[in-house]
């Protein structure tokens, strides 16, 4: 029986079947991996401090933890099918102004605190929606900035993200214009470095 490549092209000598499924084997594969990372999950490097000690980055940077950044998956469609939930931790793309105010491009991971619509205060720390304290069990006490008392309106279409490390994280609390205006990614498993494996 011929290979379904004999079996288009029978004038086809042996050799060239062989490269020419090889090839058309390898191409697949790769268009599979990158439609898989365009539209399912993607992975992404931890790359500061600002998710410590939830998501660890690599010492020698400021702050971070951990002989290795954590690795982790984030799920790309989920999105299309429902909104955001609060407490999701999330990539998206950083907003324009905290690509100037924080000296970062490319992507954010934060977790998810305000939707659309809703006023988040902080106070000595202690985050507040619509005057109602939030409660936040991932946040360790001394990781709380004391600056003084802040408020934000989130602006519809936007959602309001911080780090779990709050005294050294740049967020949405760096001004309007620093919201998250799309969700691209829930994080949601770490899958290096080995002890760190986990479900988020």
């Amino acid at each position: 029986m011929r290979d379904p490549l004999g079996r288009l092209f029978p004038g086809l000598p042996h050799g060239v079947r062989v490269v020419l499924d090889w090839f058309l084997t390898i191409a697949g594969a790769v268009l599979i991996v990158l439609a898989l990372k365009a539209w399912i999950v993607n992975p992404y490097r931890i790359p500061s401090s600002s998710m410590e000690p939830t998501l660890h980055c690599a010492r020698p940077a400021p702050g971070c933890e951990a002989r290795y950044s954590d690795r982790v998956l984030a799920n790309r469609f989920i999105y299309h099918f429902r909104n955001p939930h609060r407490g999701e931790i999330i990539v998206f793309e950083t907003p324009p102004l905290a690509r100037v105010r924080c000296g970062a491009g490319g992507t954010f991971v934060k977790r998810l605190i305000g939707l659309p619509g809703e006023r988040i205060a902080e106070r000595d720390g202690i985050v507040y929606i619509d005057d109602v304290r939030l409660n936040e069990p991932y946040i360790q006490p001394q990781r709380r900035d004391h600056d003084p008392p802040r408020s934000w309106v989130v602006p519809k279409g936007n959602y309001f993200f911080m780090g779990d490390n709050r005294s050294q994280s740049c967020d949405s609390r760096c001004g309007d214009r620093c919201h998250g205006r799309t969700s691209s990614a829930r994080c949601f498993f770490v899958y290096w470095p080995p002890n760190r494996i986990s479900f988020k």
